[in-house]
């Protein structure tokens, strides 16, 4: 990891300590906890595609997958939080292994189509053989570790937010790690990284893996939280949703993907002043967005950080 990255993360860190000091209000810690669950799954989206260059609409079913199988292990069989959850990342991780062998054999457009049918499929079983059906379930416990459970909200803020914390920390190590340039390579040229020797097909398995399993850490962070879920959450329109975030935020950094989630956790919550028009003011600062900051936010304020570095340099 570069040095600037660890100043980053400790930035990063410092102000996520500091914004329940500050905050002073439950909502807006609210707000923080969702924006958070957001960024872990809008992190593995962005490998996957901003570094990888492989197409997913279907992480809102491995985000789904986390959340249910999650529940039902600690609801129906006891087991504690913690190890449910991992449980449940292993499921997630076994079931991108189903949809990856098959489908990373796809490109673009197609694999999109195979991976938003994946979504789908799983919307389906939750819908109709999930436990409580269309309706959910819920007495979901909430988290915790060693027989200390987290219910406040400043606690689960906190929570949240470290996972965010150790997810980026262990992502920037594989960014640029020799993994993280074969995932660059392949992203620019397959045919290439092919012709260097590197397994592709194992490479596209494992970083399907690893978007998956952050998504469902995500689904078990919000199933026990909420204390009730239902299939709804976990629709066509979430991975869209995600797809979004990343866009937004920068693709291509990893710091997009939390800065997209944030904004586009918080805007809805802004915009509740129009009123019925919240909808159209929505719609329209995105369609501005992606027509102005193609790049997303994240990119253009380094260039323009850069950019303002050279010209205080050249003037000196």
């Amino acid at each position: 990891m570069r040095k600037n990255d660890r100043l980053s993360l400790l930035i990063f860190a410092a102000v996520v300590v500091l914004v329940p000091v500050f905050s002073g209000s439950g909502y807006a810690l609210t707000v923080g906890i969702f924006s958070g669950i957001n960024a872990l799954t809008a992190i593995g989206l962005c490998i996957l595609m901003g570094y990888a260059g492989q197409v997913s609409l279907g992480q809102a079913g491995f985000y789904g997958i986390g959340a249910y199988v999650s529940s039902i292990l600690s609801v129906h069989f006891g087991l504690p939080v913690v190890l449910s959850t991992l449980l449940a990342m292993i499921v997630a991780a076994l079931a991108a292994v189903v949809l990856a062998v098959p489908a990373l054999r796809l490109k673009g457009h197609y694999l999109a189509v195979a991976t938003l049918g994946f979504g789908e499929i799983i919307y389906v079983i939750l819908n109709e053989w999930g436990l409580g059906g269309p309706s959910g379930f819920g007495d979901i416990p909430h988290f915790g570790f060693m027989g200390y459970t987290i219910d406040s909200t400043t606690g689960y803020f906190y929570l949240v937010w470290s996972f965010v914390a150790v997810v980026m920390f262990f992502s920037m190590n594989i960014i640029y790690s020799r993994t993280g340039r074969a995932l660059r390579a392949m992203h620019d040229s397959e045919l290439a990284c092919k012709a260097m020797g590197l397994n592709v097909t194992a490479l596209k398995i494992r970083v399907f893996i690893l978007s998956a399993v952050y998504a469902s850490l995500a689904g078990s962070l919000y199933a026990h939280y909420m204390t009730f879920i239902s299939p709804s959450s976990f629709s066509l329109f979430y991975s869209i949703l995600l797809l979004t975030m990343v866009i937004v935020g920068g693709i291509t950094n990893l710091w997009g993907a939390i800065v997209g989630a944030v904004v586009i956790t918080i805007l809805p919550e802004l915009l509740r002043r129009f009123e019925e028009l919240d909808v159209l003011v929505y719609g329209l600062i995105l369609t501005l967005s992606l027509m102005f900051f193609r790049k997303g936010l994240v990119p253009i304020l380094i260039e323009k950080m850069h950019k303002l570095r050279s010209i205080s340099v050249a003037r000196h």
